[in-house]
């Protein structure tokens, strides 16, 4: 394999949560009185943390969210996630080949690390992974677009950032792979390939992965 380490995103390549959590968050900024359709969420906030949503909103009208935001849109997304969360299909499948086949991987998300757990303890994906190989924004200063979760994520697993894959499925993702001076694989299920834009590949199923990256 040409890689020594495969750097995860969580929320749509991992876990199948994209859908659950931009029609949690769209519906809570409509209903606070900015509105926001399911495809507007998904078009500034997907693959970013939670410190966009602020910026974006107090930029655009002036106003700051409720103090209490981040914690009621927590409550209502695990809620979400309880019910419905899946594993994106494939996504085992792929793990297990990577442990059989010795490559080291890990995930660096844009979601808190309370978050990651929650999907992977929901879908099963935590059985696939030690703590010491989960990275979330909140182990740094600046999350995705900014490269600092992805080169955060490659010195704690000791390979260098040109010696990395990044899968991802958000463009604010794929700009912070680059950004890093890794390789980024996008993944295609929900986003489009042509806003993936300076992807080393694209691919739209699980399955397809093993054999772009040998």
């Amino acid at each position: 394999m040409r890689y020594e380490l495969v750097i995860f995103d969580n929320d749509g390549v991992l876990v199948d949560s994209e859908p659950l959590a931009n029609t949690v968050l769209s519906g809570y900024l409509t209903e606070l009185g900015h509105p926001t359709s399911y495809d507007e969420s998904l078009r500034d906030y997907m693959g970013s943390a939670v410190h966009r949503v602020h910026d974006l909103v107090e930029e655009r009208t002036g106003q700051k969210l409720p103090e209490d935001f981040d914690a009621t849109l927590n409550t209502r997304t695990f809620a979400a996630f309880q019910r419905e969360l899946a594993a994106v299909d494939g996504a085992e499948e792929l793990l297990g080949k990577l442990v059989a086949d010795g490559v080291d991987y890990c995930v660096a998300s844009s979601g808190s690390h309370e978050r990651i757990r929650v999907g992977h303890r929901k879908t099963g994906i935590d059985q696939w992974f030690e703590e010491e190989w989960i990275f979330s924004s909140e182990d740094v200063g600046r999350g995705k677009p900014a490269p600092d979760l992805f080169l955060y994520a490659a010195e704690r697993m000791g390979v260098a950032p040109e010696r990395c894959v990044v899968i991802e499925d958000s463009p604010l993702g794929v700009e912070a792979a680059r950004a890093a001076g890794m390789d980024v694989y996008g993944f295609t299920s929900m986003m489009p390939a042509d806003r993936l834009v300076g992807v080393t590949r694209h691919f739209s199923d699980m399955a397809q992965l093993p054999e772009l990256l040998a």
